[in-house]
Parts: structure tokens; sequence; C-alpha cells
């Protein structure tokens, strides 16, 4: 078993910045791509931003030059660096791993969610 915590959450007025963490532990032998999913109220849940285990990343278009994935492959974690934060931005972030466990089978987990509230 694989959990996933997401902290770093909370709110925020526009133009402020916000860091979020994400600690994988568990029955993990490797982690490859990390990242980070957000879903709004009554919107469908959205890619962020992604990091491989090399390092690549990918970041939706609406925040790119504003958020940050950077890993920590010894610690497990992942973040999410979030600048000149807009009201929509407002959402629940998702963390999400895709681990191969110490019983070789390959898993796509996601964490509980952590708020991110932007008022303007």
């Amino acid at each position: 078993q694989v959990q996933l915590v997401e902290s770093g959450g909370g709110l925020v007025q526009a133009g402020g910045s916000l860091r979020l963490s994400c600690v994988a532990s568990g029955s993990i032998f490797t982690i490859y791509d990390m990242g980070w999913y957000r879903q709004a109220p009554r919107k469908q849940r959205e890619l962020v931003a992604s990091i491989t285990s090399g390092g690549s990343t990918n970041y939706a278009d609406s925040v790119k030059g504003r958020f940050t994935i950077s890993r920590d492959n010894a610690k497990n974690m992942v973040y999410l660096q979030m600048n000149s934060l807009k009201p929509e931005d407002t959402a629940v972030y998702y963390c999400n791993a895709l681990v191969m466990t110490t019983t070789f089978r390959k898993i796509d987990y996601w964490g509980q969610g952590t708020q991110v509230t932007v008022s303007s």
C-alpha cells in the first residue's frame, strides 16, 4: 500500500504565493511520473503540472510562468510553487504518483487533496 499526503494549501490573496508539498510513503520500489491536478467546483479535474523521475516538466497553459513543479527523489516528495495566484486558481489540488510497488505492480496513486482558495 502507498499513501500520498499533501500539505501547504490555504487562503491567499490574489497575487500571493503558496507552496504545496506531497510525500509518498509505503511499499514503494520506485516512482515514475509525479504531478499535481486540481478540481474546481462544478469542473472536471485537470492536470496542473507533472514531472518525470528525470526532472522533465509539463505545465498547463493557464499556469505556465507562474507555477513551478519540482521533486526530491530521495525523499519521495513533489512540490508545487505557486506564484502570482489568481482567483481562478481556487480549487482542491491533488497529488498524483505513478508507482512501481515492492510487489512490482504499477499503480496510479492519489492524495486526499488540499484546498487552495485565492481571494480577489
